[in-house]
Formats: structure tokens, sequence, C-alpha cells
């Protein structure tokens, strides 16, 4: 059996891949998340083969989970199943350990594919997403670097949950760090990326997928 953990934020989505999915002999559905903080729980919890994974989730993105996921579990293989074909988000994705990247409109067949090529051993790209990744190692080639970002894992994390509406001490709450810690990487954000208002940082986030929100507020002390 091919053990299968779902991680989407929207639970009716995660009940159709569920459906599609339970159609399959060898498929075995042993867990649902519904972000990135639970899925890499589960992950350390069950062990699964697959993991089909969205990529712009509240709390903690995809790409950040899956590289938490293939550090603590390396055998364990990530598919990104999203509805974005934004050519910073696949290399990311790829850079963070994926095996397989599907776009959400893909037909059932080409999701089972991707499961049990994957499950092989093999990467699995769509179409669309086979072009933006050729068309970036040739990039690469001319030394252009591609997808890469000046802010570390911690500081990106901070970044989404700011940009998601938390203050300071809500984010050392749920990081489980001191608010004198996520002010000195805010002010790191700040600088690297020479943005000084929320509505700017947030557009940045979601370009860079690490979240969905779509907030218009001035950054305020906590």
């Amino acid at each position: 059996m091919i053990k299968i953990i779902l991680t989407d934020d929207h639970r009716i989505f995660r009940e159709g891949i569920r459906s599609i999915l339970a159609n399959e002999h060898d498929f075995d559905i042993i867990g649902e998340a519904s972000d990135g903080r639970e899925s890499i729980k589960l992950a350390n919890e069950l062990k699964p083969d697959i993991m089909l994974m969205d990529i712009t989730m509240h709390d903690l993105n995809g790409i950040e989970a899956t590289k938490r996921i293939k550090s603590d579990n390396p055998e364990i293989k990530v598919i990104i199943l999203s509805m974005h074909l934004v050519d910073s988000m696949v290399i990311q994705a790829f850079k963070a350990g994926v095996s397989g990247y599907v776009l959400k409109d893909a037909s059932r067949t080409e999701l089972i594919e991707a499961i049990r090529r994957v499950h092989l051993g093999h990467q699995y790209i769509c179409t669309d997403v086979s072009d933006i990744v050729i068309n970036t190692i040739h990039t690469g080639a001319r030394g252009v670097k591609v997808g890469e970002s000046p802010l570390t894992g911690r500081e990106k994390e901070i970044l989404q949950l700011i940009a998601e509406g938390k203050n300071i001490k809500q984010i050392a709450s749920d990081l489980f760090i001191s608010p004198k810690t996520v002010s000195s990487h805010r002010a790191n954000i700040v600088e690297k990326l020479n943005i000084k208002n929320l509505p700017q940082l947030t557009k940045y986030a979601i370009g860079a997928g690490l979240t969905s929100s779509e907030l218009d507020k001035p950054i305020i002390e906590s």
C-alpha cells in the first residue's frame, strides 16, 4: 500500500482528493492536515510514503513545511498540488526537495500517475511546470540566479505570520521564541527587502507563495 497524507487548508478540496484516491486499491489515505505545521507533525508520527502538499496555507506554507519534513524524514516524498504556476514558487518547491508538482486543475489520471511515479523513485512534473524548469535551467546556465530569496527560512516564516496579521507577541507564542527575537527578525526582513509597510510586505509574501492573505494595514508595534 502507498501511504498518503493530504495537506490543504480547504477541507472540501481534501475531501474531493480523498474520494478520487479511495478508488485505487493500493492507496491508503492515513491522515489529513490543514496547514504546514500540522503536516510536519503528522509526517513525524505516521511516516507516510507520499505527502500531497498545497503551497499557500496559513501559519506555515507548503514550501517551508516541505523543507522541515525532508530534513527530518528524507525518505518521505512530497508532491506539490497547487493552483499556482509562478516561476519562483516552482523553483523554490524543487529546491525544498519536492519530487513532483501537479496543478490543481489536473485530471484524476494525471494525479494518480504522479503519485505512482514518485513512489517508484521518479520525479513528476506536469507539462506547464516542466517548461518553467527547463527555462530556469537554461537561464541558470547563463549565471542568473532564479527563485532566490534574501530571507532565511525563519525570516520567511515570520514574514508569513506578519502578513497574516499576527502581532509580535502572537508570533513569539506561535514559534516559542521571545518577542525580542521576533522584533530582531522583523528588522532584518525590512532591511533585506527594503520594505517598510505591511501592504508591501504582504504583496511580497503573496508573490513568494508564503501566504494568500490580502491585508492592508500599517505595521503596528506590539
